[in-house]
């Protein structure tokens, strides 16, 4: 579910030895499976141990998930890293806004998820999100883009060279192009 680095490992430890006996960390998702999801770590003491919470065990600690926060922590990555800015500890958790679907799920959830976790995250950078649509009887998947992505100059290239290269790759016989449904305005809402 979670990977902890060894340095992050030795981190929490010498964090824990100033917590009193028994103290865990805990490891949460604020708002899971929305675009305002916040992954974060916290202490946790041994008597705010829910029943219901997964409970991992690591290198001279425990690290416990809550039920809610479980399935979007799949495939979390703690660190720490030290560089010439200084120390900081690091927590990607790649499905925190949007829910893993399985390899084997309809053909438009799995795509909605790679919208989610891939693609908007890149957009975001310019205030731009896209949504699908629909996917047609031909394969073709169709997008809406929306924030500053909406009547950006730069449309056409973000959907041909970027969305469109990566769903085509990723989904390879599933689907056969991806289009825009936008009616594109320009405005003070754009990056471009």
């Amino acid at each position: 579910m979670i990977s902890i680095s060894e340095t992050a490992e030795a981190h929490f430890g010498k964090l824990l030895e100033k917590q009193g006996p028994d103290t865990c960390i805990r490891v949460f998702v604020v708002n899971p499976g929305t675009p305002s999801a916040e992954c974060g770590v916290s202490y946790c003491p041994a008597d705010a141990v829910e029943e219901s919470d997964t409970v991992l065990k690591f290198n001279g600690f425990d690290a416990v998930i809550d039920l809610e926060s479980a399935p979007f922590l799949e495939e979390a990555e703690i660190d720490f890293v030290t560089d010439q800015m200084g120390s900081q500890l690091t927590l990607k958790a790649p499905n925190a806004k949007a829910r893993k679907v399985d390899d084997d799920a309809p053909l438009a959830e799995r795509v909605s998820y790679m919208i989610e976790a891939e693609i908007n995250p890149q957009l975001a950078s310019h205030g731009g999100k896209v949504m699908l649509v629909e996917i047609t009887k031909d394969k073709a998947a169709i997008l809406e883009f929306g924030g500053g992505c909406n009547g950006c100059s730069q449309v056409d290239l973000t959907l041909k060279d970027g969305i469109e290269k990566q769903m085509l790759e990723k989904f390879a016989g599933e689907l056969t192009a991806v289009k825009d449904a936008t009616e594109h305005q320009a405005g003070d809402h754009s990056y471009y």
